[in-house]
Parts: C-alpha cells; sequence; structure tokens
C-alpha cells in the first residue's frame, strides 16, 4: 500500500545512508589519527590496556634517563679507581725497590710523595656533577632500576651498589716514609696491601656500571617492546581503513541515489490522479 504520509522506503533508505555515513565518519577518523582505539568508547578493555602500558613506558624511559646520570658517576669513579691503582701499583714497584742495599731512600721518598699527591689529585677530580663515589666512608648506593606490576601491585624496582673509599688509600701510602722507617719489610707489605685495595676499588665500580648498563640495555628494550604492545592494540591497520574507505565511500552514493528514488515515490501517486 502506498502513501503520502509515510514513505517506508525512504525511512530505510536514510537509516541506511545514516549506518553508512557513520562507518564513513569513524573510517575517516582512524585514518586521519592513525588509531582504531582511540578512547574507551571504542575499546574499553583495549583503552585501559593501552593507557597503563603508555604510562609505564614513559615511566621507564625517564628511569632510563636517570640511570645515565648515575652511569655516568659510577664511570668516573671507575677511572678515579684505575687511576689511583696505577698509582699504587708504581708506589708499590718503588717502595720494593727500596728494600735494596745501596739506594738512596731520600730519593725514593720524594717519588712516593710525588705519587701520593697525584693519588690525591686523582681522588679529588673523579666526580661527576658533584656526586662523589670514591672519597669518604664506603656505604650503599640505591638507585629506582625500574617498575614492576607484579602481582596486580605497582612497585619500583631498585639497584644498590657501594661506593668505595679512596681517601683511605691515599691516607695509609701518605703514612709510609722510607727515611723514618724502621721496617721496610713492613713498608712494603702495606703498600702491597694498599694497592689490593685499589685493585678491588676499581673492580668494584667496574661491576656497578657494567651492571647499570645492562639495566639501561634492558630498560630500553622493554619499552620498545611495550610500545609495540600498544601499537598492537591500538594502531589502525591502514591498508583495511583504505579499502573499507573506499567502499563506504561507494555505498554512500549508493545509499544517497536510493533515498532520492524512494523520495519520488510519493510524486508517483499524482499520476493516479491525473
Amino acid at each position: 500500500m502506498s502513501s503520502i504520509l509515510t514513505n517506508s522506503s525512504a525511512m530505510n533508505a536514510l537509516q541506511t545512508l545514516q549506518n553508512v555515513n557513520k562507518g564513513l565518519n569513524e573510517t575517516q577518523s582512524r585514518v586521519s589519527t592513525g588509531l582504531q582505539v582511540s578512547s574507551g568508547k571504542d575499546n574499553a578493555a583495549f583503552f585501559a590496556i593501552s593507557e597503563t602500558m603508555k604510562g609505564d613506558s614513559g615511566m621507564l624511559s625517564a628511569i632510563n634517563e636517570g640511570l645515565t646520570s648515575t652511569k655516568n658517576s659510577v664511570s668516573t669513579a671507575r677511572l678515579g679507581a684505575e687511576t689511583v691503582k696505577d698509582l699504587a701499583s708504581d708506589f708499590s714497584e718503588r717502595v720494593a725497590f727500596a728494600q735494596g742495599s745501596g739506594v738512596d731512600l731520600a730519593d725514593v721518598q720524594s717519588e712516593l710523595d710525588s705519587l701520593v699527591s697525584q693519588i690525591g689529585a686523582a681522588i679529588s677530580q673523579s666526580t661527576f656533577n658533584g656526586d662523589d663515589l670514591v672519597s669518604g666512608a664506603a656505604a650503599t648506593q640505591t638507585v629506582v632500576s625500574g617498575v614492576t606490576r607484579s602481582g596486580g601491585t605497582f612497585a619500583a624496582t631498585t639497584i644498590s651498589f657501594d661506593s668505595v673509599d679512596l681517601g683511605a688509600i691515599e691516607t695509609a701510602l701518605g703514612a709510609i716514609d722510607l727515611t723514618t722507617s724502621t721496617d721496610l719489610a713492613a713498608d712494603l707489605a702495606s703498600a702491597e696491601g694498599q694497592l689490593g685495595a685499589a685493585i678491588s676499588a676499581a673492580t668494584s665500580m667496574g661491576v656497578a656500571e657494567k651492571t647499570l648498563e645492562g639495566q639501561q640495555e634492558f630498560l630500553g628494550a622493554l619499552t620498545d617492546t611495550l610500545d609495540q604492545g600498544v601499537s598492537a592494540m591500538v594502531d589502525a591497520d591502514m591498508e583495511e581503513e583504505a579499502a573499507r574507505l573506499q567502499a563506504l565511500q561507494v555505498q554512500q552514493q549508493l545509499a544517497t541515489q536510493s533515498l532520492s528514488i524512494a523520495n519520488q515515490a510519493p510524486q508517483n501517486i499524482l499520476s493516479l490522479f491525473r
């Protein structure tokens, strides 16, 4: 039955056109933003997960940047410790030389004094941005190394390492005076002991630096993995969206024509009254 009050065909065609336009707008939005999930209404679960992962990625990147400063401080301390180790080795060699007979101990002592002075200079210069890890009593240093959500609980992870006391080595070597010594063998043993302490300090700083480097490499890889995971959930497949856009544009044209045809139907009723 035809009616001039209700055009069912036009209503159906209009609904079809509206649905096509809605799909077209959504597709155009995905094409322009590159995202298939840009808000909670698109996919609530993916949106919540991706936003959390984005936050973790940002925090890990910031922590990685912070570790760079710490690593630079440790690297500087390691260089200072290695320098002191080399100087302590030279010191031990000169004390060992003094064990022989006919040696001018005053001349050797002058060399030792110079080495101790160089050790002091190395220690005072082995700081990075005011961060001193080589003088004063050894103390545990703790830095944030990442974040974890294990067991559904958010927490920060940390890395700890010990600073070193190169100043104690300088003091012990400076206490040796061959010109007044009554036991050169004991002086040699003391020098060797401080050389061992310098080697231990250099090794400790080297291990700490390597640990920080490894953690930074891990954080970099982890950040990339998180970013890829977010991308897999929220990024639009541009090839698929391009194909969908073309299809919807054709559907829009056909729906528009269908609506036009449906709107012409009441005009046909006029011919019945002519």
